[in-house]
């Protein structure tokens, strides 16, 4: 059983920072891509960016920004984000692909006000 685990979340002001974390469990190896995804209110899920075995990449919006980082022995993705804006609140969710069989987390609020 896969279970992942996200954490770091908060109100922030804008331009501020946050680092969120993904604790994954179960069957997880280095080969599993692994994502962050947002959903703000009223608004489907999109994509922050991903990390796999060539590293990550990133949606336009994130680029310069955030940086996703990946701890394979500890089975931790990361989600560092900087220069925070109003537009950035959402809940972050992380998601790993194992072999085509998505995995979902709860989700983190991130808040961007003043």
């Amino acid at each position: 059983q896969v279970q992942l685990v996200e954490s770091g979340g908060g109100l922030v002001q804008p331009g501020g920072s946050l680092r969120l974390s993904c604790q994954a469990s179960g069957s997880i190896y280095s080969i599993n891509p692994m994502a962050w995804y947002r959903q703000a209110p009223g608004k489907g899920r999109e994509l922050v960016g991903s990390h796999s075995s060539s590293g990550p990449t990133y949606e336009d919006f994130a680029k310069g920004r955030f940086t996703i980082s990946r701890d394979n022995a500890a089975k931790k993705l990361y989600l560092q984000m900087s220069d925070l804006k109003p537009e950035d609140t959402a809940v972050y969710y992380c998601n790993v692909d194992r072999w085509g069989v998505d995995f979902w987390g709860q989700g983190t609020q991130v808040t961007v006000s003043s």
